[in-house]
């Protein structure tokens, strides 16, 4: 007979557990592979909102922090610390670009979160259209396979910035960033 206690995920175990990994900078989530624990009724909505039981989780620091380990297991995402590893439900992305500058010749990406990326070979921009009503939904990669939906204000400032060119063999709409080119969509489809 096992004596062995069998204890339920929490965001609160979870938030301990995290902040007891944190030695500055992001957590090495890539190196742990504790167990899986289940799922948990935590939940990103597609505005970049984070939920804990139904309820907007309000303390922007334990956000920030459940951000910190957060990883995407195949088509599931994750909060994954050192002892445990459970799922969460993401609307979209997980994160939000809010804001982006212009530096040089690159486009840097400011998330919800506080996080940067600089959009180029590492940090790419795509575009998802929506099949039924052709709506275009923008991302950046943010790191490791977590993604923010560029938000509406900054995907206008981009067609700002926009030019058209060469791309595959056809003329597309795009943005431009640390000499890479990205396209947003097919030059002929808006004339």
């Amino acid at each position: 007979m096992s004596t062995q206690k069998i204890v339920t995920p929490s965001a609160e175990s979870i938030a301990q557990s995290a902040r007891a990994a944190q030695k500055g900078g992001l957590p090495p989530v890539h190196l742990w592979n504790p167990p899986h624990c289940g799922h948990i009724d935590m939940r990103i909505a597609r505005d970049g909102t984070w939920f804990y039981m139904g309820t907007p989780i309000g303390r922007p620091e334990l956000v920030r922090l459940f951000s910190t380990i957060l990883r995407k297991d195949g088509d599931e995402y994750v909060l994954v610390t050192p002892v445990e590893r459970v799922g969460i439900t993401v609307d979209d992305a997980p994160f939000v670009a809010v804001d982006f500058e212009q530096k040089d010749d690159a486009l840097v990406f400011e998330t919800n979160l506080g996080d940067f990326a600089q959009a180029g070979p590492e940090h790419p921009i795509r575009v998802v259209r929506d099949p039924q009503t052709n709506e275009p939904s923008p991302y950046i990669h943010i790191r490791a396979d977590l993604e923010a939906l560029i938000d509406r204000k900054s995907f206008y400032r981009l067609v700002d910035v926009g030019e058209h060119c060469e791309h595959e063999g056809a003329e597309w709409f795009g943005v431009r960033s640390a000499g890479i080119f990205f396209p947003i969509i097919p030059s002929a489809e808006l004339r």
